[in-house]
C-alpha cells in the first residue's frame, strides 16, 4: 500500500507574484475586470511507499523544507491521502 500527499505551495503574502501579475493583467483585458489579485503557486503530488500516514507528513514535511518550498519565500501545506494509491 502506498500513500499519496499533496503539497500546495504559494508565495508569503506581500512577496512580489509577477506571474499573478500577468494572470490578472490578461483577464483584465479579456474582460473579466473583477479580479482584484491573482497569486499564483503549485501543487506537488507525492505517492510514497509508506503505510503510516503521520511517517509520511513528516517525511514530506522534510522534503518541503529542503527541496519542494523556499522557506524564505513560500508557504506550504500538505495533505496525506491514505491508501488512494
Amino acid at each position: 500500500m502506498a500513500i499519496t500527499a499533496e503539497v500546495r505551495v504559494s508565495l508569503k503574502p506581500g512577496v512580489l507574484d509577477p506571474q499573478g501579475k500577468a494572470i490578472q493583467h490578461a483577464l483584465a483585458v479579456l474582460g473579466f475586470s473583477g479580479v482584484r489579485e491573482a497569486r499564483v503557486g503549485k501543487v506537488i503530488t507525492l505517492t510514497l511507499d509508506e503505510t503510516d500516514p503521520a511517517k509520511a507528513r513528516a517525511a514530506v514535511e522534510d522534503m518541503a523544507k529542503k527541496l519542494l518550498a523556499n522557506p524564505v519565500i513560500e508557504n506550504w501545506s500538505i495533505t496525506i491521502r491514505d491508501g488512494e494509491a
